[in-house]
């Protein structure tokens, strides 16, 4: 079994009051992980009661408040009780449902879990304001990967292995390059079953989330549409070009972008500007959470082709992985005279920038852009994400750090 980092977030999350709602993708291991809890409670002597709406025979129990109530009393009383529901985007007005059972102020902790459809996103979530503790949930990490990957010997000296075993390193890398963090396709021991299971995720997502959930009406627009994001990491959103290449108005086009959104599949970065003048403002960037579900959707999952883009793409999951709370806190930075920046990140009122070189970097090099930024920014600190050097030079009064890729896993970093 993978351990979960996020796992002690969520048993944190169980003293609150809150309905502690976790929210991600389909398969990356919410129910799993729900079901590692529900043991790990009884096991301490407490009571628990586990629904999953995408089973009809628990599914029935949520046709009004007062039934489920009725089924929660039948099997554990009116004791303080952990109540778990997975898969709750299938019930219509579940925030609405789960609104009024909070405010009965009732001994039971509700863990529940959901896809990251709209219904989940804007109806749960608003009808939930204040009642809430939202825990947004991703594929496995690069680090959980590795300590998988290493029968977790290495568990609080994970900065010691990737600086001596730097072969097992690269090797550990590639793979994670080439497959992302899915749990199932992580497990998967051969390249044709990791594909069919890939394949398996993409069409689960495609039927229940996108067609059934969000009745997409033209799902294979969309999925044209998030093909061609996967093979623009990297590089300026042109909505113009997109309509043409899909055949979508501009304005179902954003809204199919606000739906990979929503559910888990892509993020959309905005441009750091301060002159509107030299700099863009409004066109964003898209990256996907999961490496591995972008090779598949641009046909390079088992062919094993990594580019600078792809590990530009697993750099800002490692940053989204650092600042999750904040993730409008990462930015790019480009100019009209295409000057850029890869990432820029929101510390308070600093601002750092993160240039990503998919190199060993062997020279402490720096490119005109960011000699660029340096000038018009004065950043106190600027650093060079690569694969293997560490160096540290001046550049004015701005100290540009070369760092391996994995010291970003470090809290110190950054």
């Amino acid at each position: 079994m993978i351990k979960r980092s996020i796992k002690d977030k969520i048993v944190k999350s169980l003293s609150y009051k809150e309905i502690t709602i976790i929210v991600g993708a389909r398969q990356i291991g919410k129910t799993t992980l729900l079901k590692e809890i529900i043991k790990d409670l009884k096991g301490a002597g407490e009571s628990t009661l586990y629904f999953n709406l995408d089973i009809e025979a628990d599914n029935r129990y949520f046709a009004s408040q007062d039934l489920l109530l009725e089924k929660i009393k039948l099997e554990i009383g009116t004791e303080k009780s952990f109540i778990f529901i997975d898969e709750i985007q299938q019930k219509e007005n579940a925030g609405l449902f789960l609104k009024g059972i909070y405010d009965m102020d009732l001994p039971y902790k509700f863990i529940i879990t959901g896809s990251g459809s709209m219904e989940l996103k804007e109806r749960i979530s608003e009808a939930l304001t204040g009642r809430k503790y939202l825990i947004q949930m991703y594929p496995v990490t690069f680090d959980e990967f590795v300590h998988y990957k290493t029968d977790y010997r290495y568990e609080g000296k994970l900065h010691d292995f990737f600086r001596i075993e730097s072969h097992k390193t690269d090797l550990m890398l590639n793979e994670y390059l080439q497959y992302g963090g899915y749990p199932a396709v992580v497990t998967a021991e051969t390249s044709e079953r990791k594909f069919e299971i890939m394949n398996e995720i993409f069409t689960s997502y495609l039927t229940k989330d996108i067609s059934f959930l969000l009745n997409v009406r033209q799902p294979d627009k969309f999925v044209k549409l998030i093909r061609l994001l996967a093979t623009m990491i990297g590089y300026i959103i042109n909505y113009s070009q997109l309509t043409q290449s899909t055949g979508l108005r501009l304005s179902t086009l954003k809204t199919y972008l606000w739906y990979a959104e929503q559910t888990y599949i892509l993020r959309l970065l905005t441009p750091f500007f301060k002159n509107k003048k030299k700099e863009l403002t409004k066109s964003p960037t898209a990256y996907f959470h999961d490496i591995g579900m972008l090779n598949f959707l641009k046909n390079s999952f088992v062919a094993g082709f990594i580019d600078g883009f792809t590990f530009q793409n697993f750099v800002y999951i490692l940053l989204r992985n650092r600042f999750e709370t904040n993730l409008s806190g990462i930015q790019f930075w480009r100019t009209k005279d295409k000057a850029e920046v890869d990432f820029i990140i929101h510390q308070g009122q600093e601002i750092i920038p993160v240039e990503v070189k998919y190199s060993q970097q062997s020279k402490a090099q720096i490119t005109r852009s960011l000699q660029s930024f340096i000038k018009r920014y004065q950043p106190s600190k600027v650093y060079i994400v690569n694969l293997k050097q560490k160096q540290k030079i001046m550049v004015d009064n701005t100290e540009v750090l070369f760092i391996p890729y994995w010291e970003l896993l470090e809290k110190g970093v950054l």
